[in-house]
């Protein structure tokens, strides 16, 4: 998948104009892309066009028009899109009551040893970016791949059965790729 350059960007008044239409196929797309881990984790697989929108949108909300600032944006937020053979995606932790939240936040400290993607009885170990993590201290946001071997990419192309897994010692949850997301997601491990 080809990284974003400053040619796919457009400035802030052009983005105006044609940002209602562009969010709707973007929300469309992210659809199809989100999926739910349980009730406390969500993870948005992301490609070049999720990437795209998350610049134009920082964009505007920081009024960013000085180029080496939006050059700046697009290294930062090309790392979301994944390299050949593997998926990308934001990974979300969701607590609802903010009375608690370093506490519940906390609860999931270890989380990047605990997920993977399983194709058919094959795990794919996900790979947290670091910095999101230390021993006293965890983001509710978190950037994660999932590096394929040919043979579970091939496994995953085919249909063979796939779901995501949370296997933490105070958080257990599955869920299976359905058919749109599987379909959504199989386009990024073939271009």
């Amino acid at each position: 998948m080809n990284k974003v350059t400053l040619t796919d960007i457009v400035g802030n008044a052009a983005y105006e104009k044609m940002r209602d239409k562009f969010r709707q196929r973007i929300i469309e797309l992210k659809r199809h892309r989100r999926v739910s881990v349980g009730d406390k984790v969500t993870l948005v697989f992301e490609n070049r066009d999720t990437v795209i929108f998350q610049i134009q949108e920082m964009m505007r909300a920081e009024k960013i028009s000085d180029l080496d600032k939006i050059r700046e944006e697009i290294e930062v937020y090309n790392e979301l899109i994944p390299a050949p053979g593997e998926l990308s995606a934001t990974l979300f932790l969701e607590i609802e009551d903010q009375t608690h939240l370093r506490e519940d936040l906390l609860k999931f400290l270890g989380i990047d040893e605990s997920v993977y993607l399983k194709v058919g009885s094959d795990p794919i170990h996900a790979r947290f970016e670091e910095g999101h993590t230390k021993e006293d201290k965890i983001s509710a946001v978190q950037y994660v791949r999932f590096p394929f071997s040919e043979a579970t990419r091939r496994a995953f192309v085919k249909g063979e059965r796939a779901e995501l897994v949370i296997d933490h010692r105070n958080y257990q949850a599955r869920t299976v790729i359905e058919p749109d997301t599987r379909q959504s997601l199989v386009e990024d491990l073939t271009t």
